[in-house]
């Protein structure tokens, strides 16, 4: 007689003690398991769980013609639409060879840019929460719903956007955009501004996220950690600079980087990024030229010559990547995606090794994932 009973994993040391962490704790952001191992409030050992929100967009974007597929990227990083939508175009386009129009490219930083303090914002809001700081997140949501406000001007909706065409847009700018941007900025500066002053040097926020959670440059690179997660470590690597791609290269912005590698340089450097972002929108603004903005195919049926790419792009979470390979249908023949939350969740392990049970939630918290992008 077989016996179906699920097996608990066991540990040699007696007085260590199994603590089950999600997949429905609110700190797991989202359906996440973490099986602990604790001796007394220490974390001897950690295993993450993944899987719960398994979709399988990787193999559905077989089944779609290459225009569908853009909805699929919408809901992997569902608080990054526009970011994942421009790495899956820039594939397709890389792959039939398009030039995308110069008013496009400016379009699609803009909208980038601002996904990315959206992202940034929710964020802070979160790991205010898991510090124990409720007000940050009334600060931070209010700058969000500024920010969605504007993509629903421009898209038609708050997410899930579907507005990147391959070759360029659905369609151009609404006409009072630039007012839009005009009146949005300035606000977008504030909430920034007071929810660093709320969060950043707090007392007990340092007290929580500071040597917490550290990694070294090293083992960073090693697990192929990417995005703020890297640059935490001190390494200086963005791939809008290290390999400029769209129109990235005609503004002037930095890099943000930090020293220690711990939870708080984490969190300092998504702050100063999105200082950086409003930098880059507010030159895209300026130098963004008239033009056309809809794809050159029109509504022909995309269909790519045969051939394989590779394209990757920086998205709030760190580097993206997108293996495409084509047989000349209509259809991916393959479509692979190189998901930043899932390899950064894979340093996990060595985070929150002799940490304690309290840190984990903070841990977890400075890697900003996504629980769509990792179980995709």
């Amino acid at each position: 007689m077989t016996d179906n009973t699920q097996q608990i994993p066991t540990r040699g040391e007696p007085l260590e003690m199994l603590l089950n962490m999600g997949p429905q704790h609110p700190s797991t952001h989202g359906v996440f398991r973490m099986v602990l191992w604790v001796d007394g409030e220490k974390i001897v050992d950690v295993e993450p769980h993944i899987g719960y929100l398994h979709r399988g967009s990787e193999k559905l974007c077989e089944g779609e013609q290459y225009h569908q597929v853009i909805t699929l990227f919408d809901r992997m990083d569902y608080v990054a639409n526009f970011n994942n939508e421009l790495v899956y175009c820039r594939a397709v386009e890389k792959l039939m060879g398009l030039t995308v129009p110069e008013r496009a490219e400016y379009v699609r930083v803009i909208l980038c840019e601002l996904n990315r303090i959206a992202s940034h914002l929710l964020y802070v809001a979160t790991i205010g929460l898991d510090a124990g700081a409720m007000t940050p997140s009334m600060f931070c949501f209010r700058g969000r719903e500024r920010v969605q406000t504007v993509f629903e001007a421009v898209s038609g909706a708050r997410m899930m956007h579907n507005y990147f065409r391959i070759g360029g847009l659905k369609e151009d700018l609404p006409d009072n955009f630039e007012q839009l941007i005009a009146e949005l900025m300035p606000l977008l500066r504030e909430d920034v501004e007071e929810s660093d002053k709320l969060l950043t040097f707090n007392e007990i926020f340092l007290a929580r996220l500071k040597n917490v959670g550290v990694i070294s440059r090293e083992d960073a690179l090693d697990y192929g950690l990417t995005g703020p997660c890297l640059r935490a470590c001190g390494v200086d690597y963005d791939l809008r600079k290290a390999e400029p791609y769209s129109v990235y290269d005609r503004f002037d912005f930095d890099v943000p980087v930090g020293l220690d590698g711990d939870c708080w340089d984490r969190h300092y450097v998504r702050i100063q990024e999105m200082y950086e972002s409003m930098r880059i929108i507010e030159q895209a603004m300026e130098q963004m030229p008239a033009g056309n903005v809809i794809s050159s195919l029109g509504r022909r049926l995309i269909r790519p010559p045969r051939g394989e790419v590779y394209v990757r792009s920086e998205n709030p979470r760190g580097e993206i990547g997108v293996y495409l390979v084509s047989d000349g249908t209509d259809k991916p023949y393959r479509l692979k995606v190189r998901p930043p939350s899932f390899c950064n969740l894979s340093a996990l392990k060595l985070l929150m090794k002799d940490a304690w049970v309290a840190d984990a939630v903070v841990i977890l918290g400075s890697l900003d994932i996504v629980l769509g992008e990792v179980d995709r």
